[in-house]
């Protein structure tokens, strides 16, 4: 008999309790994963508007788990796990949540490039659901003090992230606009964005912006990088999952000018293509460090091609490499 897990045990409280709220409340799968996270986080069931059966089965079943017992990566997962089934579900199809194996490979990259550092600052311009940044944070477990900052135009996927952020005890500062306006955010150490690839539709806005197009609407991946590097403090570092064709458009002569200028470019990593559904739209990690005083260019930057995660071999091969590069340059 298979037993069950407690990710798995939470899972199913997340899921039941979602499934209850959404049909009594008629709220969609998606926005009844926030309430019942709200709910479990507050430890009080908030929605007024259900019977009184409904509400004592929720009860029953916030009761059958004690949330303070699971591990911060346990919660993360859990309601990840709920937050993608609404997804799937189509409430949010332009949004698609960064794979686990990618946040867990950059959390690993952070750590390498801060060694050392006890005090950090981070910004997550494009949060979302809040799920690449509690990653990170969850890997940089030996820095003592963590302040961080997540800006989203969505004011659903805010939400979920600020409540998946209570629930595993992050203090994270949330800012509900659109990313490219003004941020009212002091720069950082570290930047880390998985850039929202397509147009940006507010030009006037675009306008303010040294990356802005020419003719027609702007990248808005081209904008976030410069929004990034506003925000980031001298010799910080920024950490991009962009477009493997980042530096093959019309613009890319633009962007890298710009690069140039103010960066220095630590490394491209190509993901490995079997975690995208077509191969067209592959990624890669960027990594940038602001020009300061103490910014150092490597002998050569960091490059290198993914093989599977699962390869283990392939894997164990490349990370000796990256490691041997870290010995080298840092």
């Amino acid at each position: 008999m298979k037993t069950v897990s407690k990710l798995e045990n939470l899972f199913a409280v997340i899921n039941e309790t979602a499934e209850l709220i959404a049909k009594e409340c008629q709220l969609t799968y998606i926005e009844a994963v926030a309430e019942t996270g709200e709910n479990m986080f507050q430890g009080a069931i908030l929605q007024e508007d259900m019977s009184e059966v409904t509400i004592k089965n929720i009860k029953r079943k916030y009761e059958s788990i004690d949330i303070n017992s699971f591990e911060k990566e346990e919660i993360r997962k859990a309601y990840q796990l709920a937050i993608l089934k609404g997804l799937k579900d189509g409430a949010h199809p332009n949004h698609q949540m960064t794979p686990d194996t990618i946040g867990l490979f950059l959390g690993y990259l952070v750590s390498k490039f801060i060694d050392g550092k006890k005090e950090l600052s981070i910004l997550d311009p494009a949060v979302g659901t809040g799920n690449l940044l509690t990653t990170i944070l969850n890997y940089l477990s030996t820095v003592e003090e963590i302040t961080s900052y997540g800006v989203d135009v969505d004011d659903l996927l805010i939400k979920l992230a600020y409540i998946q952020a209570n629930l595993q005890e992050h203090p994270i500062q949330f800012y509900n606009q659109d990313s490219l306006e003004r941020l009212l955010i002091d720069p950082v150490d570290v930047t880390i964005c998985d850039l929202p690839v397509g147009y940006y539709p507010n030009d006037v806005e675009a306008s303010n912006y040294e990356l802005k197009a020419d003719e027609g609407h702007s990248y808005s991946h081209h904008l976030f990088i410069e929004q990034s590097m506003k925000h980031t403090k001298e010799d910080g570092y920024l950490f991009f999952i962009v477009p493997n064709s980042l530096f093959e458009t019309n613009e890319a002569p633009k962007l890298n000018q710009y690069i140039k200028k103010v960066a220095i470019i630590q490394g491209f990593i190509q993901l490995p293509l079997s975690l995208f559904k077509d191969e067209r739209h592959g990624k890669s990690i960027l990594i940038l460090q602001k020009n300061g005083e103490e910014s150092k260019r490597p002998k050569q930057a960091l490059l290198a091609k993914l093989p599977k995660f699962s390869n283990k071999e392939a894997m164990n091969s490349i990370m000796k490499q990256i490691d041997e590069w870290f010995k080298e340059n840092k």
